[in-house]
């Protein structure tokens, strides 16, 4: 298992009149903090796309428990439980600065190739990357 930590602060633009953050900023802020969690496991997205390679997210679920509102800094849990195959899933828990859990999540991403648009496993340098964080 690998997890991982990313804080944010909510802008105002992103609450809705109840003052809440509104529900779709959710996946935004989920893909930031898998971005930082690929980051910090040596995958980069960029590199990826570079070599033809895409990680469309083909399911996302999610359930909110409390509101998140205008300047509150959240901090986001990014867990992969194991290597991945042709897809990988990411696990997300969303809490507030008194550590109550506000919103959990899951993605799954394919692994594609970009010119042919078909899934693909995962590239072994990707694996040896998230091996040497003890995920097997």
């Amino acid at each position: 298992m690998f997890e991982t930590e990313h804080r944010l602060r909510v802008r105002y633009s992103e609450t809705d009149k109840m003052g809440f953050v509104y529900y779709g900023h959710y996946a935004t802020y989920f893909e930031v903090a898998r971005v930082e969690a690929l980051r910090e496991l040596g995958i980069r997205y960029a590199d990826l796309e570079d070599r033809g390679i895409i990680l469309p997210v083909a399911e996302y679920k999610v359930r909110y428990h409390k509101p998140a509102h205008y300047d509150e800094e959240i901090r986001i849990v990014t867990r992969v439980n194991g290597l991945p195959r042709a897809s990988i899933v990411f696990h997300y828990k969303a809490f507030n600065a008194r550590n109550d859990l506000l919103t959990t999540a899951t993605t799954v991403l394919v692994f594609v190739d970009a010119a042919s648009r078909r899934p693909m496993r995962a590239p072994d340098d990707v694996l040896e990357a998230m091996r040497k964080h003890n995920l097997s």
